[in-house]
């Protein structure tokens, strides 16, 4: 399974068996044309849950965490910085 998370509030859940390619697939037709290195994330796509679709619309502000959990791999944690527009 796939776990979106922001600031702790679970936004996204989904399953690999979801897609529309399987990954391996994915993975072999990028890697033709790509050489992949440890650590490259590939982004594919996104299940039910974005901010916009919240009513009201719940969208990411700085120093909002994101955590995507993939089961049986690990946790990606994003912290999101202010914009440089706000600091001028």
């Amino acid at each position: 399974s796939i776990v979106t998370r922001v600031n702790g509030e679970v936004r996204q859940t989904g399953s690999t068996s979801d897609m529309i390619r399987d990954v391996g697939d994915l993975v072999e037709c990028i890697s033709s044309c790509v050489t992949l290195r440890p650590g490259d994330v590939l982004v594919t796509g996104t299940p039910a849950g974005v901010g916009a679709g919240f009513d009201p619309p719940k969208f990411l502000k700085p120093r909002d965490v994101v955590e995507v959990e993939v089961e049986g791999i690990g946790t990606l944690r994003t912290y999101v910085a202010p914009s440089l527009s706000s600091k001028l």
